[in-house]
């Protein structure tokens, strides 16, 4: 098998969990480029008939479903469901989460509950429903989206940076766990990316200046521009793919070089 194969993910079915827009989207993009055929969930059919036209728009067959992936029986079903109707889960993307920038103090437990839910549980939740098959078939890929968030703190962000080193030790557990049935379970930790989402924070002022927090993350990024979900694609091809069957357990931070760097002097 030459290099360029063992990137392939030809005849593979990958599940990428609320890719309906932003990374998460561009990423389950990289995998049919690649060769996999692609699931996703939206948690509403809005959303989802959203993503769906997007998928159309770029010209990549997709399997869209509604579902909850905080609630079990629900992920349980939909597995059952892309298995019956797409095949057996080979690649498993926990990319869907939620962050709510609240000062701590002014955060409720219900709402740091509500973060955990989704960018910790959820991921625990779908990785439990596609283990079996995993198991069963004889080789798995489950990639968490983690964040540097996994590795700093920051104000405001309390929950979501719980929640995120919370996922980075699930991806090494599932790893020490799971890694004897040739099953990979490794982290992809983004940048600051450009997306919809953060589009306010990279608006010219009035006077044509920077935000000053998109000033902010260009200088503490050796880079010295934000990512853009693009930027993802060729990680989470290598995570999912046979190149990278002797790596487990790992996180790989996709951010420009920000976590290595300490920032230039004042």
């Amino acid at each position: 098998m030459s290099i360029l194969d063992k990137f392939s993910l030809t005849g593979k079915v990958a599940l990428v969990t609320g890719a309906s827009h932003g990374i998460g989207f561009a990423m389950a993009c990289a995998l049919q480029q690649a060769g996999a055929v692609i699931a996703f969930n939206s948690s509403n059919e809005a959303s989802l008939q959203k993503g769906l036209a997007s998928y159309r728009e770029a010209g990549v067959p997709a399997h869209g479903y509604v579902c909850d992936v905080t609630d079990e029986a629900a992920v349980t079903a939909l597995v059952k469901r892309i298995e019956a109707e797409v095949g057996v889960i080979d690649i498993l993307v926990n990319n869907a989460g939620i962050i709510k920038r609240i000062p701590m103090l002014d955060m409720t437990a219900e709402d740091f509950r509500q973060v955990v839910d989704v960018d910790l549980n959820a991921p625990f939740i779908v990785s439990k429903a596609v283990l079996p098959a995993m198991i069963k078939k004889g080789h798995g890929k489950i990639i968490n989206v983690c964040s540097m968030m996994s590795e700093l703190g920051r104000e405001t962000v309390s929950a979501y940076a719980a929640a995120k080193g919370g996922l980075k030790m699930l991806t090494r557990n599932i790893c020490s766990e799971f890694g004897a049935a040739n099953i990979q379970c490794n982290g992809i930790g983004p940048g600051y990316i450009a997306t919809a989402q953060t589009a306010p924070l990279r608006e010219r002022q009035a006077d044509g200046s920077r935000h000053p927090f998109d000033q902010f993350i260009v200088s503490k990024t050796p880079a010295a521009r934000w990512g853009t979900p693009e930027d993802l694609e060729g990680s989470v091809v290598f995570l999912a793919s046979e190149a990278s069957d002797f790596v487990n357990g790992q996180i790989l931070y996709v951010d420009g070089g920000i976590l290595a760097y300490i920032g230039k002097q004042p």
